[in-house]
Order: C-alpha cells, then structure tokens, then sequence
C-alpha cells in the first residue's frame, strides 16, 4: 500500500470524485457538477488521484474523461484485514459480555 494512495484517499473531495467514477468514465465537466469549487481546484484532486493509480484520464477531442483504477484499492482492503479482524473479535466479546449479564 503506497503512501500516495493514503494521502489521495485523505480528501474528502477525491474519496467522492472516486465514488462518482463507481458508475463508469466522466468528463471532467460534469465531475466538476458535483462540487462547489473552480476547475482548477479540481484538476488538482484529479492530479492526486491520477498520481497515486487512483484514475486514469483519457482524452477524446478537447474532452477529458476520468475511469476508476480500483487496482490501488485492492493494497488498502489488504492493508485494513487485520484490522477489521481486530474489530470483529472485539464486537463479538462485547455482544458475549452484554448477553452474559442479560442472562
């Protein structure tokens, strides 16, 4: 897991622009939609996340469009197992505990 995929995921603003992605390539037209800022600030968010494999831009005339790389992805749900193994087995002593004192 790289470190520019934490950073990149660390914008609330990217983390949203890769939810959008969720349904397929957008020009960034219409990702900049979405949010309350100049598309320059934009451009910038979509830099990030194209450095960090995030996405990937393809251009078609003057038009830009942005796909999801989800391969990035894969790293961080490798990376937060452990931990949500971790939760799991806290949360089940917890509901063990809880019905214990139910009883």
């Amino acid at each position: 897991m790289s470190d520019e995929v934490f950073a990149a995921l660390a914008s609330p603003v990217r983390r949203e622009v890769l939810r959008l992605l969720l349904d397929g390539p957008k020009p960034v037209g219409e990702l900049a939609g979405h949010f309350d800022m100049r598309r320059p600030s934009l451009s910038e968010h979509l830099k990030v996340l194209r450095d960090a494999g995030l996405v990937r831009e393809r251009k078609e005339g003057r038009h830009r469009f942005y796909s999801l790389e989800p391969e990035p992805l894969h790293g961080l749900t490798e990376w937060l197992t452990p931990y949500e193994r971790f939760w799991r087995e806290k949360l089940a002593n917890l509901r063990d505990l809880l019905d214990e004192e139910a009883l």
